[in-house]
């Protein structure tokens, strides 16, 4: 009953591993698809900061622009008229221009906004991951508890082999009796008319003797049952070894892969960071192009 409620025991926990690793290749796929996504926005964003810088230039060269067009207005009074309308022209395209930066600054605050939500995500894949590695922690005390408790068994095999040798010496010894008293026996029908009250009291002997051994031989039956439930015993204790180590493959395969996703996820905050300081970076040169 111990040996079957420790393989549904076993099996439970097999099947809770394999739930737990095809949960987390669930969450492997969707951390992948949100890398995806992130790479996406990270483009967008580097399209969007070359847009800033391309316009920050525009903006520069129409400033210049402008003060050209404000000094050929003092220089020339004479056609005041036309230069006022190019002035207005000019001034609509710089307000067109800002609009386009507000618009541009706008959505750089929803891509950092985004930013912010993943790195939420990655907080919380890393609290799953410690969750795991506290529930691998639990598996291998278990394992190391069925480990003694196997060695304790191989013990007990040992020590019913022994008794069962000393059983069998002891076996021996009495059938080498019996062989010399049925010897005795021959001996002394030889010469019965004289030793009758002798051959009585052996034969007696000889019976208690013959008890004696049948009660070796049931001993002898009974240790060969037992060894056979400590062979059985000790195959079913060699399988519990074979999926303890299935379950610590299964242990170290699953570290392996939350290593490897930690790693991904530090070369991801690297990233987010090194785009963030040049998001912030950009954004400063346009701010001080506007000013």
């Amino acid at each position: 009953s111990i040996i079957r409620r420790q393989r549904q025991e076993l099996k439970l926990l097999i099947a809770e591993l394999k739930d737990r690793d095809k949960e987390l290749n669930d969450m492997v796929a969707v951390h992948e698809r949100h890398i995806q996504a992130w790479d996406d926005d990270r483009q967008k964003i580097l399209t969007l900061a070359e847009r800033c810088s391309l316009l920050a230039n525009e903006l520069n060269e129409r400033n210049a622009l402008i003060k050209s067009l404000t000094k050929k207005l003092k220089l020339l009074e004479s056609q005041h008229n036309d230069s006022k309308i190019t002035l207005e022209n000019t001034q609509q395209k710089f307000q067109e221009l800002t609009q386009k930066v507000t618009d541009s600054s706008v959505q750089c605050q929803a891509l950092e906004e985004k930013n912010q939500s993943l790195h939420c995500s990655i907080l919380e894949l890393s609290a799953k991951t410690g969750q795991l590695q506290a529930r691998e922690q639990e598996l291998l005390t278990m394992l190391q508890l069925k480990d003694k408790a196997l060695i304790e068994t191989t013990d007990q095999i040992t020590e019913v082999t022994s008794k069962f040798k000393t059983l069998e010496s002891a076996l021996r010894s009495a059938k080498l009796e019996e062989f010399s008293r049925n010897r005795e026996q021959q001996d002394l029908k030889l010469t019965l008319n004289d030793v009758v009250s002798q051959v009585n009291k052996m034969k007696d002997v000889l019976s208690e003797k013959m008890k004696e051994s049948s009660k070796h031989q049931e001993e002898i039956s009974h240790l060969k049952q037992e060894n056979g439930c400590l062979r059985s015993e000790l195959i079913l204790a060699v399988e519990e070894a074979q999926r303890k180590d299935q379950l610590y493959q299964f242990a170290k395969s699953k570290q392996v892969r939350i290593e490897k996703e930690l790693s991904s996820l530090r070369q991801v905050c690297v990233k987010q960071q090194r785009d963030l300081h040049f998001l912030h970076v950009n954004l400063d040169s346009s701010q001080d192009s506007r000013q």
